[in-house]
């Protein structure tokens, strides 16, 4: 066992229980629902988790570590499929559209009426289910008391898998299409919807339309992105908030917004060291908290008006991790906690670093980033940045020597006096962490669109020739650079697959030092150990199986390059699960590989594909079905070419095939 693994607990203070029930909607649907219970003659208090990913079979391990936990503890906690997705009945629709919302707060009110609740409510949810989080408490039902929203984000546009800087993010906007048009092409279960799964699965496949049509169709931050981001207006949140986050998650930057823009009475924020993962679960990078124990007093404060304290810690509590070497994976990273009273914090001051030397011409290879690591790491071995070394040789470096120890906790920001004589590109800022040795920690990164340097919601192309000052934030982040290390900025022209380049940006532009800047936010004041948290727990695992495979296991993330073409090209396994078998009898095997394409010269050049197959497979009902979908990207300098095939089987007969092809306008992207 780890030093992270959760002490797995299986005494508590009341017994439970666990059904499967369907909650009825005002249009006639029925959503799939699991409800654990504390045995109790009393009402109490309800956790709500809603989300798409299937309760009976791909969230099943993770609820099972968490919903018997808060049942334990005297909450019912519910989990349930949002429409069109699992058991659920009706037809899928976009990612948080307005029915999905809609249907979320029917579920708060039924679940506030029901004889065993007590008619407060809570959400939780980690990514999606966070995202619904915020956005249905943005709706403001009167049940909804508090939620926990964990790897979630508050602007759909700027902090999502869609955007980067308002440049299309070319790793995520097309592995996540891909992977939920796979996800959504899954089948119900006949074993808890009987006989009605095919004539359900088939209803639902021919209502599918690939995300990516729609996500490629706004380039800009228009009336599609806002809705749902709850940065619009954060005073329509009226339940008590716990925003979580990790360092190593792409969507961290939303708990400093939220500590910002709520009052000091109604949020609390948690940043740690984690990946996209529940800070519980001992996923790489640690250390993993209590972090159920964390939330209980949450509950506790917000649903059963308990004096926990919880609302007397700093309102952000985060880690800042020591100087650590480069590594894709960290089992567990150096640091400490640390609590500010509010945010911006009083103990962090913005440290100005101006450039020095000459101008000098940014004109990255196209391949610059296929070292960026994943952008969703998820505690995987081949997840995170390795050495910056190679990066950093294709960028623009300058270099600031650390007398003493500079502790960062925030978001940096960059202005650079930028001459172009292209009207499109990016600039991409890294700051990385040199050790006396040469090697290059990368500690946190930005991007601009420089046709977005004026704001997200227009296109302003560059007029070539001219020079502008333009300033952008990086991602936030808690570092110390220690005494005798350098901190160095790395300007790029290109971040490839992370960022999808522009036409012509292969030209690059120059920097001139003199008027460009990095901004630090030091933070100084008591670093002692006034933030600390139990050891993790977790109810009984659910006992999922994980067969051995027999075929060699390819690798995470795999650059090959082709050196007379100069072709480059990034093979990824996103690892989600692979094969399991479940205790029900239920034997799921899902494999996806994700492929990204460029020629060192030609941003014109670059593609994408992603593969998916899944099965699902009962023997003891015969019944075997299959999904293998295919999505693909291409562009021209005037447009995005997409192309998307969805292969579904009953056993041997092809019940569904379909493919879409689309030419999408570069209006922005």
């Amino acid at each position: 066992m780890s030093p992270a693994s959760p002490r797995i607990q299986t005494e508590f203070p009341y017994g439970t229980t666990r059904e499967d029930i369907r909650v009825p909607l005002s249009d006639g649907t029925t959503l799939f629902a699991r409800v654990w219970r504390p045995v109790t003659d009393e009402p109490v208090p309800v956790l709500l988790e809603y989300l798409p990913y299937r309760l009976s079979d791909w969230t099943a391990p993770r609820d099972w570590q968490r919903h018997p936990w808060y049942a334990g503890h005297g909450y019912a906690s519910v989990r349930v499929d949002v429409r069109g997705h699992g058991n659920s009945e009706g037809m899928p629709g976009d990612e948080y559209d307005a029915q999905e919302l809609a249907d979320g707060v029917e579920v708060v009110h039924w679940l506030a009426e029901q004889p065993w609740s007590s008619g407060k409510v809570g959400m939780f949810g980690i990514s999606w289910g966070g995202f619904n989080s915020l956005q249905i408490a943005a709706l403001a039902p009167e049940p909804l008391k508090a939620i926990v929203t964990v790897c979630s984000t508050d602007d759909r546009y700027d902090n999502d898998v869609h955007y980067m800087g308002g440049s299309v993010l070319a790793v995520d906007m097309h592995a996540w299409a891909a992977t939920m048009l796979a996800f959504v092409a899954r089948p119900p279960d006949p074993q808890f919807v009987g006989e009605e799964w095919r004539e359900m699965w088939t209803k639902r496949l021919e209502a599918v339309d690939p995300f990516i049509h729609t996500w490629l169709g706004h380039q800009t931050r228009d009336a599609y992105w806002r809705h749902g981001s709850v940065c619009e207006d954060y005073s329509t949140i009226k339940a008590g908030v716990l925003a979580v986050g990790g360092w190593h998650d792409p969507y961290r930057d939303t708990v400093l917004r939220l500590v910002e823009h709520l009052p000091d009475d109604q949020v609390r924020g948690l940043i740690g060291p984690w990946s996209h993962q529940y800070p519980d679960r001992g996923l790489p990078p640690g250390p993993a908290i209590g972090f159920l124990q964390e939330t209980l007093r949450w509950w506790d404060h917000w649903l059963k008006g308990d004096d926990t304290g919880v609302m007397a810690e700093p309102k952000l509590r985060s880690w800042i991790s020591d100087s650590h070497p480069p590594a894709t994976v960290y089992d567990e990273l150096p640091g400490r906690w640390v609590g500010d009273p509010s945010w911006p914090s009083p103990h962090v001051t913005p440290v100005s670093y101006a450039l020095q030397g000459a101008p000098v011409l940014v004109r990255s290879p196209q391949q610059t980033g296929l070292d960026a690591g994943r952008f969703f790491p998820f505690g995987n071995d081949g997840d995170l940045p390795p050495d910056q070394r190679d990066e950093d040789a294709k960028s623009a470096c300058f270099e600031f020597e650390v007398p003493q120890d500079v502790r960062v906790l925030g978001r940096p920001k960059v202005t650079l006096r930028i001459t172009s004589n292209v009207p499109r590109g990016q600039a991409v800022a890294r700051v990385c962490d040199v050790a006396p040795d040469g090697s290059s920690t990368l500690v946190t990164r930005g991007v601009l669109n420089l046709s977005s340097r004026h704001g997200r919601s227009a296109s302003v192309p560059w007029v070539p020739g001219t020079t502008e000052d333009v300033t952008f934030e990086l991602n936030g982040i808690g570092h110390t650079f220690p005494a005798g290390h350098r901190i160095r900025l790395a300007v790029s022209s290109a971040y490839w697959p992370w960022i999808w380049p522009q036409p012509g940006s292969q030209a690059g532009f120059t920097l001139a030092p003199v008027g460009s800047s990095l901004e630090l936010p030091v933070r100084s004041g008591d670093l002692g150990g006034a933030v600390s948290f139990d050891t993790p727990e977790q109810s009984e695992p659910l006992g999922v199986v994980h067969p051995a495979s027999l075929d060699e296991q390819r690798p995470e993330r795999l650059v090959v390059r082709d050196v007379a073409k100069g072709e480059w090209k990034l093979e990824v396994d996103p690892r989600y699960g692979g094969t399991r078998v479940y205790p029900d009898g239920l034997e799921f095997t899902e494999d996806a590989l994700e492929t990204y394409v460029i020629d060192e010269n030609d941003p014109l050049s670059a593609r994408t594909r992603s593969d998916w197959s899944i099965r699902l497979h009962r023997p003891e009902l015969a019944w075997d079905a299959t999904v293998e979908t295919r999505s693909e990207i291409s562009c021209t300098d005037r447009e995005f070419l997409t192309s998307s095939e969805v292969v579904c089987r009953d056993g041997g007969e092809v019940v569904f095939h379909r493919t879409w092809e689309r030419r999408i306008p570069r209006t922005a992207g």
